[in-house]
């Protein structure tokens, strides 16, 4: 689980950069912001509840 949310986060950081690096794709760089984010919250959810059920 924690291998795909890796793989993940560094594809949106990616994304951002290039997003970030080239002016016309802007929208690139703010949704891979946004999924950056999205998946970090989902990964500390998922650890928290794991170490709730431990």
């Amino acid at each position: 689980m924690w291998t795909v949310l890796i793989i993940l986060l560094v594809a949106w950081a990616v994304l951002s950069i290039v997003g970030f690096a080239f002016e016309g794709l802007l929208w690139l760089g703010i949704i891979g912001i946004v999924l950056f984010v999205g998946t970090v919250i989902f990964g500390l959810v998922r650890r928290s509840v794991a170490r709730r059920a431990s």
